[in-house]
């Protein structure tokens, strides 16, 4: 009977734990996302470049071919007005991929959805984002 009630406290605990550790992932892949717009809107190339996983650095192995790509095809994501977080799913262990909804400097809606992977020492780096037109309205 013993052993029962510990399971019963125990697995309650685990299942919140597991929980926790997906909030913690999430917040850390914001974090390396605001970062990297910080850096961008600061035009802290080096810095934002350090914000981008292996994959990225082996396409764009300089901070200036990193920034001349960021800045001619991603122009909201360069300098936006604004931007805030929207959806979110870990699809595997260390894997995110985040909506971030961005007032481009044009002043129109857009929705990048960004992947990150959680990197050998821990750390969450940027792997990739793709960028949209939003399809809602502005008021």
């Amino acid at each position: 009977m013993r052993r029962l009630y510990l399971a019963y406290a125990v697995i309650p605990f685990i299942l919140a734990s597991s929980a926790f550790a997906g909030d913690a992932e999430i917040k850390a892949g914001q974090g390396v996302i605001d970062g990297q717009l910080k850096a961008l809107i600061a035009n802290d190339g080096a810095k934002a470049y350090s914000f981008a996983a292996p994959n990225v650095k082996q396409i764009f192995p300089t901070v200036d071919a990193f920034m001349n790509m960021v800045t001619n095809g991603y122009p909201p994501v360069r300098k936006p007005q604004s931007y805030s977080f929207g959806k979110v799913e870990e699809t595997g262990p260390g894997s995110i991929v985040q909506q971030v909804l961005i007032v481009g400097p044009d002043g129109k809606d857009y929705e990048a959805v960004y992947t990150l992977q959680q990197q050998p020492d821990g750390t969450f780096q940027i792997t990739g984002c793709s960028l949209r037109a939003s399809n809602s309205l502005s008021t």
